[in-house]
């Protein structure tokens, strides 16, 4: 099994060209149609379709602390400063 990933509006354009050269399945939230929603929206977005949340911003480390203490189901968070 492959990772799949969903890329934040806050992942530079680069990145997300560099990952699908390398053949990683990325998909981003304006691509989606979600790219004014909110980290929590994204989120249950990116579990529904079963993608892990690429992104570089922080407030997403603070909504997967309160989604662990929660004991709330999701696919995951890859985090990049």
């Amino acid at each position: 099994m492959s990772t799949t990933l969903y890329m934040d509006v806050h992942v530079r354009r680069a990145v997300t060209v560099g990952l699908r050269l390398r053949g990683v399945s990325v998909r981003t939230a304006q691509e989606d149609g979600f790219a004014r929603a909110s980290d929590s929206d994204l989120l249950d977005r990116a579990t529904a379709l079963g993608r892990i949340v690429f992104t570089q911003d922080d407030d997403f480390l603070r909504e997967a602390a309160h989604r662990q203490a929660q004991q709330k189901y999701f696919t995951g968070i890859v985090y990049a400063h």
